[in-house]
C-alpha cells in the first residue's frame, strides 16, 4: 500500500471517528486546551514578543475549539491571525483577527477575515489535524495546504508549528511523505508534547 493510500485509508477512519473524541473530551476541553497551551507557552516555547503573531484558525465540524485560546492571547497583547486559502495549490496568507470582527465564508468551509485586513507572518502556527503521533506528524484533511505554508514560512525564518488536538486522536504512527512538514508541539485537552527531533 503507497503513502497516499495508507493517509487516505486512515483519514476515513478519522473522520468516522472526531465526532466520538469531541464527545469524550466533554465540554470542558477548549479551556483544559488553553491552559495547556499557555503553560508550556510560559514554561518550554521559545519566548514570544508583544509583536509577536499567533496564527489560530475558526473550527469546523467537530475541530477542537481554539477560540478561547485565541481570545486569551488577543486579551494579553498578542497579535491574532487567522488562516485564507487564496487558492488550491498556495500557501495560506493570514490575516489580522479580534473578538468580535465579522468573518467571510472561505472555501473547504472555512471562515476567514476579509481583504481588509491586513496580512500579518506568525511566530507561531495553531494547525489543525484529523490525527498526530508523538513524533509530530499528523494527517489533515488532504488539501496539503499548512505542509505548503509552513515550509514557506520555516524558508522565510523562525516559526513554531502547534498541533491542537483532542487527546484521543493520537494515533500509533501516522504516514508521511518527505513534503510533509512535522510538528514542533501538539497540545491537546489533556497534555502538551514538545516533538524531540
Amino acid at each position: 500500500m503507497s503513502v497516499d493510500e495508507e493517509k487516505q485509508k486512515l483519514r476515513r477512519i478519522a473522520k468516522d471517528s472526531r465526532g466520538g473524541w469531541a464527545e469524550a473530551s466533554g465540554d470542558g476541553a477548549a479551556e483544559r486546551l488553553k491552559e495547556n497551551f499557555l503553560r508550556a507557552q510560559a514554561g518550554f516555547m521559545p519566548p514570544l514578543g508583544s509583536s509577536d503573531i499567533i496564527a489560530g484558525f475558526w473550527p469546523m465540524a467537530d475541530e477542537i475549539d481554539v477560540r478561547p485560546l485565541m481570545v486569551r492571547l488577543f486579551e494579553d497583547g498578542f497579535g491574532v491571525a487567522l488562516p485564507v486559502v487564496v487558492g488550491t495549490a498556495e500557501p495560506l496568507v493570514f490575516r489580522r483577527w479580534q473578538p468580535g470582527l465579522t468573518l467571510e465564508s472561505g472555501g473547504f468551509g472555512t471562515q476567514h477575515p476579509g481583504p481588509i485586513e491586513p496580512e500579518r507572518t506568525p511566530r507561531i502556527v495553531l494547525v489543525p489535524l484529523l490525527v498526530f503521533d508523538v513524533r509530530g506528524q499528523r494527517l489533515g484533511w488532504g488539501g496539503g495546504f499548512y505542509d505548503r505554508t509552513l515550509a514557506r514560512l520555516r524558508s522565510a525564518g523562525s516559526v513554531v508549528a502547534v498541533g491542537v488536538a483532542y487527546q484521543g486522536q493520537l494515533v500509533d504512527s501516522v504516514p508521511h511523505a518527505t513534503n510533509d512538514e512535522p510538528l514542533d508541539w501538539v497540545i491537546t485537552d489533556a497534555d502538551a508534547l514538545e516533538i524531540t527531533k
